[in-house]
């Protein structure tokens, strides 16, 4: 039921994407700086495009810088759960040495609440 609601909004989306495509595909110029400004420095970068490709390219690029950070402001997220695991397994590491060191308990109560060693 959810895979088919999913496919559903899927194609949803698809066809609203190329509605918007199909009305927008009147070519439109980009230009990298203003006219005048362009013509002081003598560069004059213009491309020609149809317009539903620098609206997709816009939304392409507000993603890709989303995306990037939010990946740079969860790095000190990431660094804390690394070197927590890292203590983790070797806090694990000296209870499993410290535990096969140690004699066998005396007391019959003591006995019960240790876990079993696993014959290996």
């Amino acid at each position: 039921m959810i895979r088919l609601l999913r496919y559903l909004l899927l194609a949803l989306l698809a066809i609203c994407l190329l509605t918007v495509a199909i009305a927008n595909r009147e070519p439109v110029t980009l230009q990298a700086l203003p006219q005048d400004l362009g013509l002081f420095l003598g560069l004059s970068w213009s491309i020609r495009l149809p317009l539903f490709l620098v609206i997709f390219g816009g939304i392409g690029v507000g993603l890709l810088v989303g995306f990037f950070w939010e990946w740079a402001r969860e790095s000190k997220h990431r660094t804390t759960a690394l070197t927590t695991a890292r203590e983790v397994a070797r806090l694990e590491r000296e209870v499993t040495r410290l535990r096969a060191a140690r004699p066998e308990p005396e007391d019959e109560v003591l006995a019960l609440l240790e876990p079993k060693q696993k014959a290996g």
